[in-house]
């Protein structure tokens, strides 16, 4: 079984509901048609009757609840929520309905913070930002948590290496200013995500042009750093670096190039240095290597929201609800 259909298996088993906030986009209708049909998620689709009649037309979404962010009983309810968690920030009642009704996120966000919704997605035809920014005002990081970070899960097909042919590739979507300190985080993270998806144990590569000090450089020191720093916040993970992508993968090489390491050739969970490396790295494998790409899934936040590429198809759509539905499980 290929694993998004252990995933798919997984969101039927205990049905989560979650928020569609892109009705302007006919693929999220595409979508909900088959996510609806196979019982993957209950789902709210936001809306005015004019949105979802146009961008609907030939998808059979009878199974949706529609909610019109204009003419919603239960609007007054959100914008009293908005208010109470961004009154410091000068957001009055008004200045809620006017966001609420202009970006139809911060709506998705509401109705999960309120408990009526279990995860949102968005991103099919918004920025990451544009979907990023609502869930850290509204919904916060997890506790301890200092940022959020993104990754793809990678199922390259007919590969031996990894978890099968499964990885996990982060940061890859979201951090621009990476320190050390992030890195570990991001490490600690995507460790706990990969081993929630997959059920495996994680076995977590550093990444750097550099294998053990190989290369003298600013950029080896501060993943030799997020190195130190991770491996006393998780000395129960099994993770190691610096090391180059090779050492990483490659049982042979990395015995070559770290020898007696308990991650080297033999990783799953790719921290890569740069969001430019880890964003280069991920699209190179899903084209070159036909690999799936599910994401840019978020990780750190309080409840689970997750983006999408503005170039995704459908099926994508389809594939991140079900991991969204999946981690609302996890909680």
């Amino acid at each position: 079984m290929a694993f998004i259909d252990e995933v798919y298996a997984r969101a039927k088993a205990d049905k989560k509901t979650i928020v569609l906030p892109e009705s302007m986009d006919k693929r999220t209708f595409e979508a909900a048609e088959k996510i609806l049909k196979e019982g993957i998620a209950n789902l709210i689709i936001i809306g005015t009757p004019e949105e979802i009649a146009e961008n609907s037309k030939g998808y059979d979404i009878s199974g949706a609840t529609i909610v019109d962010p204009f003419n919603d009983p239960n609007k007054q309810k959100y914008i009293d929520k908005f208010v109470e968690l961004r009154s410091k920030k000068g957001v009055t009642p008004e200045m809620a309905k006017e966001q609420m009704e202009k970006d139809y996120m911060y709506y998705a966000c509401l109705m999960c913070k309120c408990g009526d919704a279990d995860g949102a997605v968005s991103g099919a035809c918004h920025s990451t930002g544009n979907t990023i920014r609502p869930a850290l005002q509204l919904l916060k990081t997890k506790p301890g948590i200092s940022s959020v970070s993104g990754f793809f899960l990678m199922e390259v097909p007919n590969c031996e290496l990894g978890e099968n042919g499964l990885f996990v590739f982060a940061d890859c979507a979201v951090n621009t200013d990476l320190d050390s300190a992030k890195l570990a985080e991001i490490a600690g993270l995507s460790a706990e995500s990969f081993r929630m998806l997959t059920g495996a144990e994680p076995k977590v590569a550093m990444l750097s042009y550099s294998s053990k000090g190989s290369a003298k450089h600013d950029d080896v020191t501060k993943v030799a750093e997020a190195v130190k720093i991770a491996k006393e916040k998780f000395p129960d993970l099994a993770l190691d670096g610096e090391l180059q992508l090779d050492a990483a993968l490659v049982p042979s090489v990395g015995a070559s190039k770290a020898p007696g390491s308990p991650v080297a050739g033999h990783a799953n969970t790719l921290v890569f240095p740069s969001l430019e490396a880890g964003n280069i790295g991920y699209k190179l494998v899903q084209r070159l290597a036909k690999a799936g790409a599910y994401g840019p899934v978020l990780q750190g936040l309080s409840l689970p929201v997750n983006d999408l590429s503005r170039g995704c198809f459908a099926e994508d759509i389809v594939g991140v609800v079900a991991i969204t539905a999946v981690q609302a499980q996890g909680r």
